[in-house]
């Protein structure tokens, strides 16, 4: 669909490659563009958006509640939940909400109705824009398994926007999982170290279980690590852009300032990277 919203995931195998640097700057650079940071368990791509009139949102899941007195301790939700999220003493249902998966599924195989559904907040979403970017953030509360519904959420969204950078979290999760499964094109942001390369044929490895057209960014490039991308080659994986280690680019990541809004040679730099997206998306 021509007019379809067009969604590029920018990934990485491990933290600290520059995945937010460059999905920072590459929404900065595209017209009618959002921001979606879904690394919700460390945000932070806000530090550089500092974006104006936030609006926070709630993000509840379901999790069970009995009530003891209509309980007979048949004991059904409990053989029915494999996440091991209920159990029973003598007298008493327990209920572990932090193994819940928020599945419905005790709740509807009580004959007795003694269990039924509440909200329990899991997070926040915010939302704001940055000069004429959207900026879209979410975060776990401390303590919470996990991110998934959040991430979800975070997607139901509606942006006036026709092109949306995601801001993945580093790895290979099942919050990572969530953010692709739906993006038109991966780009993976990559150290050139061994480690780095390590962990991204792990990512890898899940992009193309969804089929997705991909290319990698080598970031903090110098000629001394041409030797740790031999890969790339051997593999014939695209690399869009090499962008060389520049002190100018640590200090202004360190003061939470976009480089490609204050130089024109990084706004072509990231301008180049979005065209050749272009040619897949």
């Amino acid at each position: 669909m021509e007019n379809a919203v067009k969604k590029i995931a920018v990934l990485s195998g491990k933290g600290g490659t520059g995945k937010t640097f460059i999905s920072v700057n590459l929404a900065s650079i595209i017209d009618n563009a959002a921001y979606i940071d879904c690394d919700v368990e460390e945000p932070n791509g806000d530090l550089f958006f500092k974006s104006k009139n936030i609006e926070k949102q709630e993000v509840f899941v379901k999790i069970p509640k009995v009530d003891m007195t209509l309980c007979n301790g048949c004991q059904k939700c409990v053989d029915f939940c494999k996440f091991n999220a209920l159990t029973y003493l003598p007298n008493k249902l327990l209920i572990f909400d932090k193994l819940c998966h928020s599945c419905g599924g005790c709740v509807l195989v009580c004959d007795k109705k003694a269990l039924t559904e509440i909200n329990k907040e899991i997070g926040n979403i915010y939302v704001g824009k940055s000069s004429d970017v959207f900026v879209v953030s979410g975060k776990l509360n401390i303590g919470e398994a996990t991110g998934v519904p959040i991430i979800k959420q975070l997607f139901k969204y509606e942006l006036p926007v026709k092109n949306i950078v995601v801001d993945c979290p580093p790895g290979s999760s099942c919050l990572v999982m969530e953010t692709i499964k739906d993006a038109d094109y991966c780009l993976f942001v990559v150290e050139p170290t061994i480690f780095g390369l390590h962990n991204f044929k792990m990512v890898l490895e899940l992009v193309k279980l969804f089929n997705k057209p991909f290319g990698v960014v080598i970031n903090k490039y110098s000629e001394e690590s041409e030797n740790n991308i031999k890969y790339f080659y051997e593999k014939n994986i695209k690399i869009i852009k090499k962008i060389k280690y520049d002190k100018l680019i640590v200090e202004m990541n360190s003061s939470g300032l976009i480089v490609s809004r204050m130089f024109p040679e990084y706004k072509s730099l990231f301008t180049d990277i979005f065209e050749e997206i272009k040619r897949f998306i």
